[in-house]
């Protein structure tokens, strides 16, 4: 193992990186905070203020897959379609079978520009969360609880409010609902044997309320659908504690350009049709996948852009110079509780880098789409 592989490993090196992201993490949402004065003053203002500070965060996540793991991604798509991203307001429809899966999703986004005005559909429990959910919130996240009944009025006063939003965007959904577990799979395919509904392979049945909703909602706004499928080459099983680990992964993502237009969303029967054919065709593209390697289209390596890195750098800069003068000053005391008080809090970030890890795992994932949900399959 090379010098550079095994600091990667150590987690001395990764106690460092979760104390940069969390504490520049937290300024930044005190910022955020005091940016709300500006919605009544200047809303579009305030939007692109913020789109640059959630840059600042979750670029911190995007700069760990691209240059601490150096992960590939190789991107399959039509080179006419290429030249367009980033330059038009999408929805992207994404599969949700990996626990990086977002990761990738984001690195999508930051090669072509948009991660700071990424948009998702998520559950309203992760509003609550420091950092990310914080974050997500200055950035207008439409944010839901899973009970179509609640949700509904909720998702679309959201979904309107992004009509006139200053920036080029893309609008991330998972149709599935949640990530994909062969519990959840055997579970979802007795609904599709139940609706007379083709089964899928690859895939969970896809909910379609959401994605007739937000079509509906942004059709005026979004110029395209970009249909999405991630795969990872040699049966690799990526993980975020294997990319904090400084792994190498090989992603493969598949992307298709479907111009909204030609999407049924007047009605929703129809449209709910029109998404269960596209999981049709996603899954016979994964089929495909498996049997070759590849991908029916053009490879293309998107080039990386610097601005990860260099976010990433300045707030160790700015961050770590405090941290070590405040360890030496704790050292040279030679004070027992103050060194005692030094391991309790090594020790509660430990414990907090590892709960921060886990919320990723696919073992530790949502109950959503289990058995005891089954009768709510959309």
């Amino acid at each position: 193992m090379d010098i550079v592989a095994f600091l990667k490993s150590q987690f001395i090196c990764h106690l460092l990186i979760c104390y940069i992201f969390i504490v520049s993490g937290l300024i930044i949402n005190f910022i955020q905070l005091f940016t709300l004065i500006l919605w009544p003053i200047n809303k579009q203002l305030f939007r692109r203020i913020n789109c640059r500070l959630a840059y600042c965060i979750s670029s911190q996540m995007v700069m760990l897959l691209e240059w601490w793991s150096g992960t590939n991604c190789t991107l399959y798509t039509d080179p006419e379609s290429y030249h367009k991203y980033g330059k038009e307001n999408a929805i992207v429809i994404l599969n949700h079978n990996f626990e990086i899966d977002f990761l990738c999703g984001w690195n999508f986004c930051e090669r072509f520009g948009v991660l700071g005005s990424s948009k998702v559909l998520a559950k309203k429990e992760l509003s609550y969360m420091p950092i990310i959910g914080w974050m997500w919130y200055f950035l207008e996240i439409v944010f839901c609880k899973r009970k179509w009944e609640e949700d509904r009025k909720t998702v679309m006063k959201k979904l309107l409010n992004l009509r006139d939003y200053p920036e080029n965007f893309w609008f991330l959904i998972h149709c599935e609902g949640t990530r994909f577990t062969e519990q959840k799979h055997q579970i979802s395919m007795q609904v599709a044997e139940a609706k007379g509904l083709p089964k899928l392979k690859y895939h969970l049945l896809p909910r379609t309320k959401g994605f007739a909703v937000t079509v509906q909602c942004l059709r005026n706004v979004v110029s395209a659908v970009y249909d999405s499928t991630l795969n990872f080459r040699n049966n690799e099983n990526p993980t975020l504690l294997g990319v904090l680990n400084g792994k190498k992964y090989h992603a493969d993502l598949y992307v298709r350009q479907v111009i909204h237009m030609v999407i049924p969303f007047w009605h929703t029967e129809v449209c709910s049709n029109w998404l269960h054919k596209l999981y049709q065709e996603k899954d016979a593209f994964q089929e495909e996948y498996y049997r070759t390697g590849t991908y029916p289209a053009v490879p293309i390596v998107p080039p990386r852009r610097p601005w990860t890195l260099l976010n990433w750098l300045f707030w160790a800069l700015l961050l770590l110079y405090p941290l070590f003068k405040l360890l030496i000053n704790m050292i040279n005391s030679g004070s027992s509780l103050t060194l005692a008080s030094f391991a309790f809090v090594i020790v509660m970030a430990s414990v907090g880098v590892r709960w921060m890890i886990g919320v990723t795992e696919i073992n530790k994932g949502s109950t959503y789409g289990n058995n005891d949900n089954k009768q709510k399959q959309k």
